[in-house]
């Protein structure tokens, strides 16, 4: 194997990265107990594997991080949280409604002013870094200030995101009211969209907060814009399944409300998914739509648990969101905590390896990016983090007993959290790394 060895950095630790979805795959995965990880000058993959196969491939002089001890897997990827909801996570209520109500919508009315927006974008990004998550789907506010905001935010940190203006025009505040004019929308798709690692997302709030006009529109526009993303709730809540109902009697389903207006293809991601039935599974599944489960805020807002065993039995695109403020953590080990505990409420088993399958390749295929993030296929771009499993006392003293990869990453979803990631890259270059040890 030969290697273009001009400007090369090479980082040298475990290497864990998929080709496949576990659940389906018998040989889903790839581990290098002692690997190397190499990263050309343009910020992506120029080789993965062993270390004894590729250091004598490397140039004299060739840089090479030793994290030797640690594990380097794929940035994670989170398909489904709000950015302007980060300071009021943990705010307490009886239910998703109430909650919108009282915390969500005051809030998000401040992202009218471009210096808020800008600060609260700048924290947003540097917490998902320290928590290992290099790209995520994320829900702005109705106000282009807000998505300006957070793109040149990512765009100063060279971050592949996904983000979008949230589309209401009924059912909400004044202040937060919009209308069916996709105008907005399209210059913003203009402005953003493929510049740099940017991408847009097309962004109904949910179906109650749109009229049908506004539901139309929003069809055409992704119509329009077909490589865009979109991005919308569905089936979190029994209450907010019932007045789906009231609102939209015509339809099937809450899910077929959104297939009507054009809202369901390739490249579109559904938080949560919790009250769908066979028929709702089958139809994710039959136009390449995506489901982002979000455990920690299903449980938080007590909407009920989600059914992975429906969803893998339809072949549906599955990952893993936040959802932060819903959720309670931005950390993907502790969603991955919380989804092993939701499957094991359910009667399902998830194991380890499909957790670590879900934040970094089953993302990136969900969000139709494979071979472009997600695992270190060649001339992926280079979004990795480095996995401590020493990071804590107690996981110290666990993972010192483990026989196995699996019990060693199940210890790490278990017990890990933002301190278990000692370092963040995005594209090669550094851009977290704790305790200020640079490797």
């Amino acid at each position: 194997m030969s290697i273009d060895t001009r400007k090369l950095q090479a980082y040298r630790a475990s290497l864990l990265h998929f080709h496949a979805d576990p659940a389906f795959s018998e040989n889903a995965h790839a581990w290098h107990a002692d690997g190397l990880l190499v990263v050309d000058a343009d910020g992506r993959v120029a080789a993965a594997g062993e270390y004894a196969a590729l250091a004598p491939t490397l140039a004299p002089g060739t840089p090479v991080h030793d994290w030797s001890g640690k594990i380097i897997v794929p940035g994670f990827i989170d398909t489904h949280l709000h950015f302007p909801q980060t300071d009021m996570i943990a705010s307490p209520a009886p239910g998703l409604l109430p909650w919108l109500e009282t915390y969500t919508f005051p809030t998000e009315g401040k992202f009218a002013d471009p210096v808020h927006a800008r600060a609260v974008a700048e924290f947003f990004l540097d917490e998902l870094l320290r928590n290992g998550t290099t790209t995520a789907a994320v829900y702005c506010t109705v106000h282009k200030e807000s998505v300006d905001a957070f793109f040149e935010a990512s765009a100063a940190r060279n971050l592949r995101m996904a983000a979008g203006k949230v589309l209401m025009d009924r059912h909400c505040p004044d202040f937060l009211r919009d209308s069916a004019d996709m105008r907005d929308s399209e210059e913003l798709i203009r402005r953003w969209h493929k510049r740099g690692r940017a991408m847009y997302a097309i962004t109904p709030r949910f179906a109650p907060t749109s009229t049908e006009a506004q539901l139309a529109a929003t069809g055409e526009l992704a119509r329009a814009w077909p490589d865009t993303y979109i991005q919308t709730h569905v089936s979190e809540n029994k209450d907010e399944c019932t007045w789906v109902g009231e609102l939209f009697p015509q339809r099937r389903s809450y899910l077929q409300v959104y297939e009507h207006y054009g809202l369901m293809r390739p490249r579109a991601l559904f938080g949560h998914c919790i009250w769908l039935d066979d028929a709702d599974f089958a139809l994710l599944a039959d136009t390449g739509s995506a489901i982002a489960h979000c455990p920690t805020s299903n449980l938080f807002l007590g909407s009920g648990l989600f059914d992975m065993a429906s969803a893998d039995e339809a072949k549906a695109l599955l990952s893993l969101g936040t959802d932060v403020g819903a959720g309670t953590s931005f950390s993907m080990l502790q969603t991955m905590n919380e989804a092993y505990k939701v499957a094991r409420l359910k009667g399902s088993y998830l194991p380890a390896l499909r957790m670590f399958y879900l934040a970094t390749l089953g993302a990136a295929r969900s969000m139709r990016l494979e071979g472009t993030i997600g695992n270190f296929a060649a001339g992926a771009e280079a979004d990795f983090i480095v996995l401590d499993p020493q990071a804590t006392p107690l996981l110290a003293r666990r993972t010192a007993q483990s026989d196995t990869l699996e019990e060693t990453l199940f210890a790490l979803a278990l017990l890990g959290d933002d301190r278990a990631i000692r370092a963040t890259y995005a594209a090669g270059r550094l851009v977290h790394e704790r305790e200020g040890m640079l490797a």
